[in-house]
């Protein structure tokens, strides 16, 4: 009896390391996309936001400094979110 539990046990983990490993490459046939869309994503959000800035900055606004530190941060973060995604899942 012990017998067939211990090899009921062993059949059971095998299945679910099998099931790891098919959920780990599944995961990462997704990571490089993801990681180029939030990249690309980034690249707008930097084009609109550029053009924001120039249009404030053309018709003389007060507060052109902090739209553009605002800009700035947002398309540094999000590029790089783009790229860590990519190194911390080693694709």
């Amino acid at each position: 009896m012990a017998l067939a539990l211990l090899s009921a046990v062993q059949q059971g983990m095998a299945q679910g390391v099998s099931g790891i490993d098919a959920a780990s490459s599944e995961l990462t046939t997704y990571v490089d996309p993801i990681g180029t869309l939030i990249i690309v994503i980034g690249a707008i959000v930097g084009l609109v936001g550029g053009v924001r800035v120039f249009i404030k900055w053309n018709t003389g606004d007060q507060d052109v400094q902090k739209s553009l530190m605002g800009w700035l941060g947002s398309c540094v973060f999000l590029m790089l979110v783009g790229v860590v995604v990519k190194a911390f899942f080693g694709v």
